[in-house]
């Protein structure tokens, strides 16, 4: 039983949202771009600032956070201790890095140091994703999840233009002089603490003497957390979906700045990339609404159907314009897969298991934002420049090759909903009608 989340509730949740997308948008947004053009690493060489991160992050969301968030309940506590660690070893990062005398070591001690840090964001990310369906019963969650999508928007786009304007120091330094200097760092971490504030202000979340759930029909057969058939098959899906659009998420940037292709300034970057911060601001809002007309399976379908589009307008596009047409589809997908995956997996999951199981659900997601980079976007770039193609085509190809990976998603997606309206885990019944 869900008591009724107040407004002050959803106000903290939703500053903590756009202070957390601010300060994503104002230091990844630009961090790929450092790491290949100034520190000079190749372009596999640079996803792995997401992919080292995101494996520990999901490593102790499972093994560690997870466990502890599901014996102890204990959600806005993760959260605070998380963004205030993270916030001191950030800067920490910095100054380390400027120790070497070598730009490509100091590249890969960036990587190795947000890899640390990515430690305790991961404690952040647990109990969020838990706390969000302890305070929401299941039919307004996929419409909460979209409204904090459109208000963290807001942050991610003041923070993206804040970034692009700081990268260069406002065009009166070099390219690279924000992270150089230590100025992107030290935003980033100051936001990070003022972001713990209102969490002060908001339950603590977790669910108290769970009922006993009706027993999975299918179990694992190892000792990690036993799931049931439907959610492992959902996962894999999510694998291939979150894969196929995230695996490009790093070398985007590096394909809009190549001197051979669009050879953006950093500030007309900033506005491409701020075009999916304003689709993710507009279907937010009407992501609610969404939900009460379609299925989440629906939604989620059609997500992955622009997710394509995205992508093949990357792959083909010889102008600006078409760029930013094909951005926007990107901020659509990305809220709406987020959103309506994210409410199709709390319907699979038993609230008492909700660490466990959340951490494996995310892991879908942030460890497409890296290793999909590493093990497919990145080696297609580079394997096809040594072939001898222009950096141009080999980044091209890297969008088709994203493609294929949504197309296999779709359908391991359809045999999953298949088995769950076998299992009765999903109820075939009109938004308007569930309860």
């Amino acid at each position: 039983m869900y008591r009724p989340t107040s407004k002050r509730t959803f106000l903290g949740v939703a500053s903590f949202q756009v202070l957390a997308m601010f300060r994503r948008g104002l230091f990844y947004s630009y961090l790929s771009i450092y790491l290949r053009f100034f520190l000079g690493l190749s372009v596999t060489e640079t996803t792995f600032f997401a992919t080292f991160p995101m494996i520990l992050n999901v490593v102790f969301q499972t093994f560690v956070w997870g466990v502890l968030s599901d014996r102890y309940q204990k959600r806005r506590t993760l959260i605070i201790i998380g963004e205030i660690s993270a916030a001191l070893t950030t800067v920490f990062v910095w100054w380390l890095h400027t120790l070497p005398a070598s730009k490509y070591a100091a590249g890969y001690v960036i990587i190795l140091g947000l890899s640390f840090v990515e430690i305790f964001w991961s404690m952040s990310n647990i109990g969020w994703s838990a706390i969000i369906s302890d305070l929401y019963p299941e039919k307004d969650r996929i419409g909460i999840q979209g409204k904090l999508a459109s208000i963290g928007a807001i942050g991610r786009l003041v923070g993206v233009w804040i970034g692009g304007l700081a990268y260069d120091g406002l065009a009166r330094f070099y390219e690279g002089w924000g992270f150089d200097k230590g100025l992107l760092f030290f935003i980033a971490s100051g936001v990070m603490l003022v972001s713990t504030i209102p969490m002060f202000f908001i339950p603590e979340g977790g669910v108290r003497a769970p009922k006993q759930q009706e027993e999975v029909k299918v179990t694992t057969k190892g000792n990690l957390v036993s799931i049931s058939k439907t959610f492992l098959v959902f996962l894999i899906a999510m694998v291939f979906i979150n894969f196929g659009q995230n695996c490009v998420a790093v070398i985007k940037t590096q394909f809009l700045v190549l001197d051979e292709g669009f050879n953006v300034s950093s500030s007309m970057l900033s506005y491409i990339v701020n075009m999916q911060s304003v689709a993710i601001l507009i279907f937010g809002i009407i992501a609610t609404r969404l939900a009460r007309t379609f299925s989440d399976i629906t939604l989620l379908l059609i997500s992955t159907l622009i997710a394509i589009l995205y992508l093949l307008g990357f792959a083909i596009a010889r102008s600006i314009p078409l760029i930013f047409i094909a951005n926007f589809f990107a901020g659509i997908c990305h809220v709406m897969i987020l959103a309506s995956s994210y409410s199709y997996a709390s319907k699979l999951i038993p609230p008492e298991k909700r660490g466990k199981q959340f951490a494996l659900f995310n892991a879908t997601s942030f460890l497409s934002w890296g290793v999909a980079g590493t093990l497919i976007a990145g080696p297609v770039v580079d394997l096809l420049m040594k072939a001898g193609t222009t950096q141009d085509f080999a980044y091209r190809m890297s969008f088709v090759s994203a493609v294929v990976l949504i197309i296999i998603g779709i359908f391991v997606l359809l045999a999953a909903h298949r088995i769950a309206r076998r299992q009765g885990a999903i109820q075939e019944l009109s938004p308007r009608n569930e309860d």
